[in-house]
């Protein structure tokens, strides 16, 4: 998954493809683009020119200079030296270039429905949450390492400790300021800050641990995690609380989730839980990207042991069934536990580690699952104008179909159509036009799309596109 991180939700931006079909007899410029449309995402079989990757292209011909710029959607492209490298040997090939300068930029991605958000997380473009279902196998110690691997890669980061009753993030971390400031004015939170990643935890408001009922504690993580002024981010990190009940919940309806990383340990009660998790986010339409199996191993006297046992058929099993294209296993080690209670995460004190190994592996497989993950939203609902029918493609399979767009106004179950006491129609079937036609389709987080349509009237329909498509049939 080499190029995953470019730009694909700019097509056009750049130059494209038809500047270079254009161009039919030969020019520097489409010298330049066609050597660099040699260069193909394999993830989705197109090459960078035609995706609008390439910008700020300038020629000096009789000099032999070339330079131009290669967008990213996230400054923590796992293979940007690389990538660089490519673009700047087969521009160097063509026999009247003597100097190739490429720069590298990133324009993160947008949040996939930024106009729906509370204002702190209008400019987060994804959010990863890590999960356990169970308390005790290390999940804030993933998610905090996670984390800092994300931001050696280059993005920026912050890191939400969702868990009210035994925060863990002020034991991992030790900002200078550890107690977040009001902004009385806007009404506001402002995160604190440890190694340039942002942090929010209620453990850091200044009440410790907090003995409260349910739904005052959904009030506490709502209010926490929407009033911060996270500021542009590429990646949110939620450390989520152990379980799948109604705080997972709320958080999950709160926050457009882009993936999820389960957290287990080799035991069988483990595994029990993590099919939970893993079915809770596979109902609310988040993708798991990851499995993580902590305190798998040890080594001593030159041997390895496995004290729980090697990885159960149970675990490769609920990977495999649903489809989680990653597992990995941490060891059990006294400086990852004890960089966990000092302050300071093993991927910061130990940045050669094997431990940090692991952890760079499971970042960049969060980056490339994430960009993926947002090219299926953005591409997975379209409007065919020669067949005027609305086209959907089914995430994470090749089966796609169409619907007939006054079928779908038709079936708006909002609260302007459909009465919410009675239940009465108040939209009737004669009110819309058999030909009318969209006039916009946005995606909206985890495979839910907004349409616009002439009249004026916003739509938001959501996996009923996908699980339902009877309805409209």
């Amino acid at each position: 998954s080499h190029f995953m991180c470019l730009n694909f939700f700019f097509f056009g931006s750049g130059i494209s493809a038809a500047d270079v079909s254009a161009t039919s007899t030969r020019t520097p410029e489409s010298d330049v683009l066609k050597a660099l449309s040699q260069i193909i995402d394999p993830d989705f079989g197109t090459d960078i020119v035609s995706c609008g990757f390439v910008k700020d292209l300038h020629i000096e011909e009789a000099m032999g200079e070339v330079s131009f710029r290669l967008e990213l959607t996230t400054p923590a492209c796992p293979i940007k030296d690389m990538f660089e490298q490519k673009a700047n040997e087969v521009v160097a090939m063509l026999p009247w270039v003597k100097n190739v300068n490429v720069t590298m930029s990133a324009q993160p991605a947008k949040p996939l429905f930024a106009g729906q958000l509370p204002a702190g997380l209008q400019t987060i473009s994804n959010i990863i949450a890590v999960s356990s279902c169970k308390g005790g196998v290390g999940k804030s110690t993933v998610a905090v390492n996670l984390a800092y691997t994300l931001a050696g890669m280059g993005a920026r980061v912050g890191i939400f400790d969702a868990d009210v009753y035994g925060p863990s993030l002020p034991t991992m971390v030790s900002p200078e300021n550890r107690l977040l400031e009001m902004n009385p004015e806007k009404r506001t939170i402002i995160p604190t800050e440890y190694f340039g990643v942002k942090l929010v935890s209620f453990g850091f408001a200044g009440q410790g641990r907090a003995i409260m009922r349910g739904p005052m504690v959904s009030g506490v993580i709502n209010q926490l995690l929407t009033t911060a002024e996270w500021g542009e981010l590429d990646y949110l990190v939620i450390d989520m609380p152990p379980g799948t009940g109604d705080i997972q919940l709320t958080l999950c309806q709160v926050v457009p989730l882009t993936a999820a990383v389960i957290v287990t340990t080799p035991q069988k009660l483990a595994f029990i839980d993590v099919a939970k998790g893993v079915r809770m986010f596979s109902k609310l339409k988040v993708p798991c990207v990851a499995v993580v199996e902590n305190m798998c191993h040890f080594d001593a006297d030159g041997k390895r042991y496995y004290p729980f046992g090697r990885v159960g058929p149970q675990l490769l099993q609920i990977v495999q069934q649903f489809g989680i294209p990653h597992l990995f296993d941490l060891p059990i080690t006294p400086n990852l536990s004890a960089s966990g209670d000092n302050g300071m995460p093993e991927v910061v004190s130990n940045p050669q580690g094997d431990v940090a190994r692991t952890f760079q592996n499971l970042g960049v497989c969060a980056v490339q699952q994430c960009a993926k993950i947002r090219q299926q939203v953005s591409t997975a609902v379209t409007y065919d104008k020669t067949i005027k029918a609305i086209k959907v493609k089914v995430p994470a399979s090749d089966e796609e179909f169409i619907l007939n767009p006054a079928t779908v106004r038709r079936n708006d179950r909002s609260a302007q159509s459909v009465d919410e006491w009675t239940g009465e129609q108040k939209l009737q079937y004669t009110d819309i036009p058999e030909d009318i036609e969209p006039e916009e389709i946005r995606p909206m987080g985890n495979y839910a799309v907004a349409i616009t349509w002439p009249d004026g009237f916003s739509q938001v329909t959501g996996q009923i596109l996908f699980n339902e498509k009877e309805t409209y049939s």
